[in-house]
């Protein structure tokens, strides 16, 4: 996120910094990036496939 996000401007105030990082997150993070822990699907795809058994 540095490299990609950060680095490239100057922030004007700390709430456009705060608000820019958490729609990275949710766009990017969320939704895009693969896991390897979660068999290489996105948490969103992990989510939706993953399956609820009540004891």
């Amino acid at each position: 996120m540095q490299a990609e996000l950060l680095d490239r401007r100057r922030w004007r105030t700390c709430l456009e910094l705060a608000n820019t990082i958490v729609e990275h997150l949710e766009i990017f993070h969320h939704r895009q990036r693969r896991h390897s822990a979660l068999g290489w699907l996105t948490p969103v795809e992990f989510e939706d496939t993953a399956t609820i058994t009540v004891a």
